[in-house]
């Protein structure tokens, strides 16, 4: 298949890169950055140096390509996906502008009015464990929100399961600065980072409408900017519908994810990485999903760990393509991580 991957100057594009240039059934035809027209891939991305002979184009000359993956800011795709999927060919979109199912819901959420809502029926949620059989078939997919993939790969096993009450369940969100993008402002600046653990959206998380839709539960999010590059760690609490212990638990996680190829339940009684941890998880498509109850308060806390930039975006966008491709689903994701690190 030829690829092309727009917006590939940012941190996303460059792990697209770097995923799909190992991709035995995959060629990458062009990239495109305006900002880096006519500079070599490896400019923006020096781990790539000697890895391609690609240079940048500008977005104006962008061709048509059998899989296009659109790595650019919320609210640019919108316009673009229609003519691309004019083309015929497949279209994966990492931005949020097709996540969402309601269109209501983008004025609430991303303060815009979605121009063609009559796309967001047809685009598939991008999340194979959820929605393996429609991605088989589907010619726009909306790849999921880092903080919102964590959050529902801890959540759909309980909800299955019916395990959880009416309650709002609370969704406790950390995540590194490599998710704020290269210009992530003031914010972003090592002065301002460094050491922090600054609760930078305490309500109305834009990840709050994802997870809603996609778990069927009322969220109450909050997200926290912790000094880490990468990584989201998702801590979820919710209520039970009755008592629960872990071995219900484990019943349920894994008749969930026992034969997902990358989700790995992580709940151990001793050791140092007794549960999910996003530090070891940097660079791989895993998402480590782990639980406790807490019979005091009549809790279930469940947590995920992930690379906000792989299983979080770009892994992810590559699974979905060997589902959609008819690939096996681990091509050029087998990467185990390093430890320590």
């Amino acid at each position: 298949m030829k690829a092309a991957i727009v917006g590939g100057s940012g941190y996303v594009g460059g792990e697209l890169l770097r995923l799909l240039l190992r991709h035995p059934h995959v060629e990458v035809a062009q990239v495109t950055s305006d900002a880096m027209a006519g500079k070599a891939v490896g400019r923006a991305h020096p781990n790539l140096r000697k890895a391609t002979d690609l240079t940048f184009e500008p977005r104006t000359a962008l061709r048509p390509a059998d899989v296009t993956f659109l790595a650019t800011p919320h609210g640019e795709s919108m316009g673009a996906v229609p003519g691309l999927l004019e083309t015929g060919g497949l279209v994966l979109d990492l931005s949020a502008d097709f996540r969402l199912h309601d269109p209501a819901a983008y004025p609430k959420y991303y303060r815009t009015e979605h121009p063609h809502p009559e796309l967001l029926s047809r685009a598939v949620y991008g999340l194979p464990e959820l929605h393996r059989a429609e991605l088989a078939s589907a010619d726009l997919i909306a790849v999921p929100g880092c903080m919102a993939t964590a959050a529902i790969l801890a959540l759909r096993p309980l909800v299955t399961a019916g395990l959880v009450d009416a309650r709002p369940v609370v969704v406790d969100a950390k995540t590194g600065s490599s998710a704020g993008g290269q210009e992530p402002g003031r914010a972003g600046t090592h002065a301002e980072r460094a050491g922090t653990m600054r609760a930078y959206s305490a309500v109305g998380h834009r990840h709050t409408a994802e997870i809603e839709q996609e778990t069927g539960l009322s969220i109450a999010m909050s997200a926290h900017a912790v000094e880490a590059v990468r990584g989201v760690l998702a801590t979820c609490h919710a209520f039970g519908a009755r008592p629960v212990d872990e071995k219900e638990l484990w019943r349920a996680y894994r008749a969930a994810y026992g034969a997902e190829p990358f989700v790995r339940l992580v709940h151990e009684a001793d050791g140092i990485h007794r549960e999910p941890e996003p530090k070891i998880l940097s660079g791989t498509n895993y998402c480590d999903v782990g639980f406790a109850v807490d019979p005091h308060a009549g809790r279930i806390v469940a947590l995920a760990a992930l690379d906000n930039l792989m299983k979080g975006a770009a892994g992810n966008a590559v699974q979905c393509l060997n589902v959609r491709a008819g690939f096996p689903e681990t091509t050029a994701l087998d990467f185990l991580g390093l430890h320590p690190l």
